[in-house]
């Protein structure tokens, strides 16, 4: 908790000058029950297509407890095997975990973010804040908040489905990153790239 809190201040809330991304890597990983067997994915997208041009698997195990807030301390050093193991280097990463939207203003998509140097965004399935229920059409949010500081948004990203929450890792702002997670979310409530993902290692799973 106190390295979070000490490596916080150094995510960088603005893309890089021109960043205009082609290609997001989607990290997800699935456990075997709780024998802390684990397969970590990264699974390569073409943002204007969403076809998958790359993806690696990792069969690893880790020793670290389940503790809500430090995922990243559980799942970052497979997820980084994971992203090493690509032939090509993607200019975005999207996790399937929170980035600023933490209680330490630095969850799994801001420590993968300042781990890689890579532009990230946490995508997450649980509010770790405050918001009102957005409008049901796609692309409607709301601010998501915590102690009346602004750290995501509540989107919705297919008429009428639950909402995601969304917020920076690092080395992005928060209106491109709900930009980027609508592009990415074409048909379903996730993006294509946790999709993906979360497939590739549950296959892994069962197959190892």
């Amino acid at each position: 908790m106190a390295q979070q809190l000490a490596l916080a201040p150094r995510v960088i809330g603005h893309a890089p000058p021109g960043f205009a991304p082609t290609t997001a890597a989607g990290l997800d990983v699935a456990y075997e029950g709780n024998t802390g067997r684990l397969a970590a994915a990264a699974v390569c997208v073409d943002i204007a297509t969403g076809e998958v041009v790359d993806q690696a698997v990792i069969l690893d195990q880790t020793d670290f407890p389940y503790i809500p807030g430090l995922f990243a301390y559980r799942e970052l050093p497979s997820l980084l095997k994971a992203l090493a193991a690509l032939t090509t280097t993607p200019d975005l990463l999207v996790c399937d975990g929170q980035g600023r939207a933490h209680p330490r203003r630095f969850g799994l998509a801001s420590h993968a973010g300042l781990e890689t140097g890579i532009p990230s965004i946490g995508v997450g399935k649980n509010a770790l804040g405050e918001f009102t229920t957005p409008a049901p059409e796609r692309g409607s949010w709301t601010p998501l908040t915590d102690d009346g500081e602004v750290i995501g948004r509540t989107l919705r990203t297919q008429d009428g489905v639950k909402p995601l929450f969304v917020s920076v890792g690092h080395r992005i702002d928060l209106d491109t990153a709900t930009n980027l997670v609508l592009t990415l979310c074409r048909k379903y409530r996730q993006p294509e790239t946790t999709r993906a993902a979360d497939h590739l290692c549950r296959e892994a799973l069962k197959g190892g």
